[in-house]
């Protein structure tokens, strides 16, 4: 990436050789010159060239060594000099050293920490010494709000919010990805600064618009696990910069985050299970190979539902999928083992993490605790993450929706009953109860049925340096 003087003024003479501007998430430019710098097209509807506006730095870059005199109208976003007052504290080590390699790298990058390791710390340092206008970007109005708290503790400024029925710009604004997507071809020349929270999230096809959009010379991305499965993290050197820190979970173990220890315990089902169960995977099992369907392949899972949908045979053989799935992952054992362990641990704070709604609801009956998964209201959600902070609540049952940004500090056990194989997954549970505390271990238990497909699921999900 190429060094610029931000504060460069156009250069003061009789004639201006070009003007850039931004218009509808890109820039413009006109003039006598040609276009310098890269990803200029020439736009005949207009007679000038147009470039994406992530591109900005680099083309205003080379424009001013060009030696052209430029007028830039591109840029409406300004300087605020808010410091951090209250919540001001001395940074960890990490904090330091992620924030001098952020500004070494340009004031553009990727920091990788685990969760609880104080990313949103790094961030308001980061907006400090930037100094822009800034916006951070979220994935969900949860981590919004918890943004906005934050932030406003920091700065004692008010925070802009976009999403949520919101749609309210300051200094310092915070958005949900989907809004940001939104609304940056109109707001994309407002904010120096660009936060990507949960970075990993940015190259969707929809989300990187926030991103593609904005002229944004400065960007940060925080992320816990920035590997996808589709290999797409490499997009992030564009759209945010380079990986230019990283720390791991077991590095921060025992000084930053707490202390923790995971328990893989093998259940085998009881005789009717088991017995539904491979009646079941035969089932499904012999209708695959019937119909020399390769599951492993790239399009397998699309070919066997195309199937499936064919005949009373297909239909037959998905029903058996979905039973033998079901029996795997939550099936009568496992729960009584659940129960024993919560015997075992009366007075703290647990989590239990499972695969599906139905489970987490059949769970949250039998042992009388709340339940939130995607379709839990979002006051009522805040109330029982409340309760369960303060203690009213002790045991909290979710599928999903508590993987990433939730800060549930005082618990300290979570037990995963089902989840899939996905390593991201898997660290952001065990990331959940990390928040160190005062003499606090943490312990995640893994249930995996014996002799049975979890516990392939089990392996892949644990190819990860905090399991080893």
């Amino acid at each position: 990436m190429s060094s610029i003087s931000e504060d460069s003024e156009e250069q003061s003479g009789a004639q201006v050789d070009a003007a850039l501007s931004f218009e509808e998430g890109t820039l413009v430019l006109r003039g006598e010159a040609g276009a310098v710098g890269p990803g200029w097209v020439y736009d005949a509807r207009v007679d000038a060239w147009r470039a994406p506006a992530w591109r900005y730095r680099q083309v205003l870059a080379a424009l001013l060594r060009s030696g052209l005199t430029l007028r830039d109208e591109a840029r409406v976003y300004a300087k605020h000099g808010l410091k951090m007052g209250g919540r001001r504290f001395k940074p960890y080590e990490h904090q330091s050293e992620a924030l001098e390699a952020w500004s070494q790298g340009g004031r553009r990058g990727v920091v990788v920490l685990p969760t609880g390791a104080g990313k949103s710390y790094v961030a308001s340092m980061a907006i400090e010494i930037t100094g822009r206008t800034t916006l951070v970007v979220v994935p969900t109005i949860d981590l919004m709000t918890q943004w906005v708290g934050n932030l406003e503790a920091a700065f004692g400024q008010p925070i802009g919010m976009l999403g949520g029925g919101y749609h309210q710009v300051e200094r310092i604004t915070v958005s949900t990805y989907d809004s940001a997507a939104i609304h940056m071809a109109r707001l994309g020349d407002r904010f120096g600064l660009m936060i990507f929270d949960e970075a990993h999230h940015l190259p969707g096809e929809v989300y990187r618009q926030a991103a593609l959009q904005s002229i944004a010379p400065f960007r940060l991305g925080l992320t816990a696990t920035p590997e996808r499965s589709d290999g797409k993290e490499r997009d992030l050197d564009d759209l945010v910069g380079p990986q230019v820190y990283r720390r791991s979970i077991k590095e921060l173990a025992g000084e930053v985050l707490a202390d923790y220890e995971v328990r893989t315990l093998e259940v085998a089902m009881n005789e009717e299970d088991r017995e539904l169960y491979e009646k079941a995977r035969a089932v499904y099992r012999g209708f695959v190979e019937s119909q020399g369907i390769r599951l492993g392949g790239r399009h397998g899972w699309r070919n066997f539902l195309a199937a499936t949908s064919r005949s009373d045979e297909g239909r037959r053989a998905l029903k058996a999928h979905r039973l033998q799935k079901r029996l795997a992952l939550v099936h009568q054992e496992k729960l009584a083992l659940l129960f024993d362990l919560l015997d075992e641990h009366p007075d703290e704070r647990v989590l239990i993490f499972t695969n599906d709604n139905a489970s987490v609801y059949a769970i949250s009956e039998a042992l009388l605790c709340p339940a939130i998964t995607h379709e839990t209201k979002i006051k009522e959600r805040r109330e029982i993450l409340k309760r369960v902070r303060e203690g009213t609540y002790r045991v909290l049952v979710t599928s999903k929706v508590l993987n990433e940004g939730v800060d549930i500090p005082e618990a300290s056990v979570a037990m995963i009953l089902a989840g899939s194989g996905s390593v991201r997954e898997h660290v952001q549970r065990l990331g959940r109860i990390l928040r160190r505390g005062e003499g606090k271990r943490a312990l995640l238990y893994e249930l995996v049925t014996a002799d049975s497909v979890e516990g392939f699921v089990s392996q892949r999900r644990r190819e990860h340096d905090a399991y080893q």
